[in-house]
């Protein structure tokens, strides 16, 4: 962290400019990038903060006569105060160089070539510096769609080249262990000061490269309460269909980073204004706008995602995707049983099966998730019966908290009207006798959301003897 830098956000830029001048510093992949450099007595990054692993894969890489840095989140963290989490490195090490300094190491992708440096439960991702494209030599190749796609990216080259090659300016800062010093080529120390997340080169360009781009430019904005400079906003809109063209697996993946890192609820509204949400999740998208509860059942329970990781407590995508797609499933459920006259609990069945069949085609979900998803999606069903065994077959049921949770953020929400949740908060509590007692307190035994009338029975029909003629009279 800057020496100040509290100070530095009450007077934005003021330290920088007398540093280093008011011109911008950014850099295009057509001019060579003007280096600058924060020597260690004018920051407050400091070893003692950094991955030790971290610190051992440097200094190997140093002593063997590579130049190398770390590189990215790990800096911009510590710079904004933050304890920083993942480490990169960057260094001019070829992948099979840095795999013959490494016995803990093993060669991933096909796409990008990087190196996974393990010690027990860390992985340090080792990256060699990117070249420009079309410098190709060596069998090392860079390859694009007609579209702009980057397909490969394979050419290396040095470290002022890779500055230039990444996404945004704060995340192209590089911490050097033989000095301690922090090296600038993209004016990412002044968009750090400023509070503004800029994207490196052409947006337009860089976006085709890699639409995913534009998904962590809408994180990071979420993550770090940053502004989108106009330049880097202005054609997100137009290019968010892009995303279409990248695989499912990598969206599930970057749906899991979006909200699955402490700043969920940010991240969703951050991706509804700049239209990306509804390429991740297009049936949810028309759900949120025609369900007047919907965006407060996904947002609560974004909500709650937050807070559990905020207080260390274990979240699971399944619930995530479960209050994500709930309101399509409501939604198809009506369809469903009106087009093919089906009772509710097999109309919901059907629905959710094409809901996930067509989210699929978007995201990726695990069967590992989507399974325990549907759990909870069918216990919704079930809450709502609360006489006989099947009550304590209800409760007993492996989804049943993570079904009673969502039972409560529905109703809290406003889908349902509540009180159906508070007899399961008390069931839970209550001992036998007391169980038996909110059991008869039901009226009529009849689900929770009725007009309030039981149930009538209806008449059990008498099967007629096939040999009698003539009806039995009260004689017989």
């Amino acid at each position: 962290m800057f020496k100040g830098f509290s100070r530095f956000l009450q007077r934005p830029g003021e330290r920088l400019k007398t540093l280093f001048g008011a011109e911008s510093a950014q850099a295009s992949e057509n001019t060579r990038p003007t280096r600058r450099v924060l020597p260690r007595d004018e920051h407050d990054v400091s070893r003692r903060d950094l991955s030790e692993n971290a610190l051992k894969v440097l200094y190997r890489l140093n002593n063997a006569g590579y130049d190398a840095y770390l590189v990215g989140g790990c800096i911009r963290d510590s710079l904004l105060g933050n304890r920083p989490k993942d480490f990169d490195v960057a260094t001019a090490a070829t992948p099979d160089e840095v795999r013959q300094l490494f016995r803990n190491s093993r060669i991933i992708g096909r796409r990008f070539r990087i190196v996974h440096v393990r010690f027990g439960r860390e992985v340090i991702e080792v990256t060699t510096f990117r070249g420009r494209h079309g410098e190709e030599d060596g069998g090392n190749h860079s390859q694009q769609s007609d579209e702009g796609l980057l397909l490969r990216d394979n050419v290396w080259g040095s470290v002022e080249e890779d500055a230039i090659r990444r996404d945004f300016t704060v995340n192209a800062l590089y911490y050097s262990v033989s000095d301690f010093s922090i090296h600038d080529w993209t004016g990412g120390l002044q968009d750090l000061d400023d509070r503004i997340l800029r994207l490196i080169g052409d947006p337009e360009t860089r976006y085709r490269e890699d639409p995913v781009r534009m998904l962590r430019a809408a994180r990071f904005a979420a993550k770090l309460d940053f502004s989108l400079a106009a330049e880097t906003e202005a054609p997100i809109r137009e290019l968010a269909p892009l995303l279409l063209q990248i695989p499912p697996a990598r969206l599930f993946e970057e749906v899991l980073k979006l909200f699955l890192s402490g700043h969920a609820v940010q991240s969703f509204r951050v991706l509804r204004e700049l239209g990306l949400f509804a390429m991740l999740f297009p049936e949810s998208d028309e759900a949120l706008q025609a369900l007047p509860w919907a965006e407060a059942l996904v947002e609560q329970a974004l909500a709650n995602t937050d807070t559990r990781l905020a207080e260390d407590r274990p979240v699971t995508p399944a619930f995530l995707f479960a209050a994500l797609l709930w309101p399509c499933v409501t939604q198809r459920t009506a369809q469903v049983a009106h087009e093919q006259d089906l009772p509710e609990v097999p109309a919901q069945q059907a629905a959710a099966q094409q809901v996930i069949s067509r989210q699929l085609q978007h995201t990726s979900i695990p069967k590992r998730f989507s399974m325990p998803m549907r759990d909870i999606w069918e216990l919704q069903q079930q809450l709502p019966r609360r006489r006989g065994r099947r009550v304590f077959q209800t409760l007993e049921h492996p989804r049943f908290r993570a079904a009673y949770d969502f039972l409560l953020l529905r109703e809290e929400a406003g889908e349902l009207t509540p009180g159906l949740g508070q007899w399961w908060t008390r069931f839970q509590d209550a001992d036998e006798s007391e169980q038996h007692q909110l059991m008869a307190e039901v009226d009529g035994g009849h689900p929770a959301g009725n007009s309030g009338k039981p149930r009538r029975r209806r008449p059990r029909k008498r099967r007629r003897n096939p040999n009698r003629s003539t009806p039995p009279t009260l004689d017989e």
